[in-house]
């Protein structure tokens, strides 16, 4: 019942204390004008979205927090957050879930607890990993699952693995996948149904091509921090080979590539490198500016209500790609970004390839890590046999022998290979080969 307050010596009444899900309900439980045909606003189904539907979070950084705070405001009660990182001084100007006494703490868990403790009623389970080290039992057990990632390698591997999990004899084996991603100014947000849409793998020359710099400016004379963090990277690795393979997310990785970096910086007397832009240059991270991330996250839980309320038509399969541009006033623009037939991950046909038949297989797999759409790193190839092994070493030592045959020597013009590469899950790059000279077998000879 309303009570009567004294306001600057007037009695006035006050309104009635509403519930904090007062104004969602309105929402959730009244038919508008867009809802779907099998909208059902009843108690029951607002109970089913609170207590069954479960989402998970793929990133705890800037636009993970913000996500995690939205999604909680939003009626999710079922959250499951994924990171591998620690929390980084660095990280408190954007990400407001963390304090200086987090410092060191993994951001997965202090973000989860955050949330928790100011939404009450709200379940959230941190997972303090690398997205690669759960198995496909721990993604089935998800409605949704919303990226705020700042690796395209990441994103690669979790849609090849979504899409991997659908079966057609079991409609829940569709997870729709909400991925948002900023770079300054801008952002995007787009809905992926796995088979059904336009997949991550199709979208890929969406994301730009990293800058180069020239090697004659790392290797002699650096003007900027960057480039001796790239010097470090490129050049210092190769010459010193610390450890096996380079980890981009292995902290004592990243730790080996700053103490290098810093080390050629005070030789140039340069200042500026630090362990945060080490991490940032090696895994090109654009830096983060917290209304971008707000705006972004906001659109992606947007579409997560909606996808599990049926309030409003989300985006896809029409419209299932969102642009955001605020570098002058506020831009938006939604278009539809088509499915590709020959996307090596939701595709069935193979992509024609080019190629000189007398070069060895060797300066092939160097070739395929150069194509934009493959960004391979240590790429194996099969065609009716295994030609190149990367892994086990076994296999690798078995297989390194093809390496200097040509390529006309190991299959025939017109034939399929498959291209794989362990830092991209089950990605399987499909190639028909097109020889574009005619194949000399004899040693020496030039067509």
């Amino acid at each position: 019942m309303s009570q009567p307050v004294m306001i600057s010596g007037t009695m006035a009444i006050s309104e009635p204390k509403k519930d904090r899900w007062t104004y969602l309900n309105n929402v959730r439980l009244h038919k508008g004008p867009f809802v779907a045909e099998d909208f059902e606003g009843t108690e029951e189904a607002v109970q089913q979205v609170e207590s069954a539907f479960k989402v998970l979070v793929i990133g705890a950084g800037g636009l993970g927090c913000e996500i995690l705070k939205n999604l909680a405001l939003s009626g999710f009660k079922c959250i499951d957050v994924i990171d591998m990182d620690t929390i980084d001084v660095s990280n408190l100007n954007r990400q407001f879930l963390f304090r200086a006494s987090d410092v060191g703490s993994s951001k997965a868990e202090v973000a989860a607890k955050f949330v928790e403790k100011r939404v009450k009623g709200v379940t959230i389970t941190p997972h303090n990993c690398k997205i690669q080290d759960k198995d496909d039992d721990f993604y089935m057990q998800f409605n949704l699952v919303v990226c705020g990632l700042d690796s395209v390698e990441a994103r690669r591997w979790i849609n090849s693995t979504l899409v991997n999990l659908v079966d057609d004899n079991n409609p829940d084996s569709l997870k729709p996948l909400i991925d948002g991603g900023t770079e300054g100014f801008s952002g995007h947000t787009r809905t992926i149904l796995p088979t059904l849409t336009s997949c991550i793998e199709c979208q890929l020359d969406m994301h730009a091509p990293r800058q180069a710099v020239p090697l004659c400016t790392l290797a002699t004379i650096p003007r900027q921090p960057e480039h001796c963090i790239e010097w470090a990277h490129i050049i210092a690795w190769e010459q010193e080979h610390p450890f096996p393979a380079l980890d981009n997310d292995d902290p004592e990785h990243i730790t080996w590539l700053y103490k290098k970096a810093l080390a050629r910086a005070e030789e140039f007397k340069i200042t500026g490198v630090t362990y945060s832009l080490t991490q940032g240059v090696v895994k090109n991270i654009i830096p983060a500016i917290a209304s971008t991330n707000a705006i972004i996250a906001a659109s992606c839980c947007n579409e997560a209500f909606k996808i599990a309320t049926n309030t409003n038509p989300y985006l896809g399969p029409e419209d299932n790609y969102m642009m955001y541009n605020g570098t002058a006033s506020i831009y938006t623009h939604t278009m539809v970004h088509d499915k590709k037939d020959d996307c090596p991950v939701c595709g069935n046909l193979a992509m024609d390839l080019s190629v000189d038949p007398n070069i060895t297989l060797e300066d092939f797999i160097a070739s395929l890590a150069e194509r934009a759409e493959s960004q391979l790193k240590k790429p194996s190839i099969r065609a009716d046999t295994t030609l190149y092994m990367q892994s086990p070493p076994s296999l690798e030592e078995q297989t390194r022998p093809n390496l200097i045959k040509k390529i006309g020597e190991l299959v025939g013009n017109g034939d399929e290979i498959g291209v794989t590469d362990p830092s991209l899950g089950t990605v399987n790059f499909k190639y028909r080969l097109n020889f574009s000279k005619e194949f000399k077998a004899v040693e020496g000879t030039e067509s």
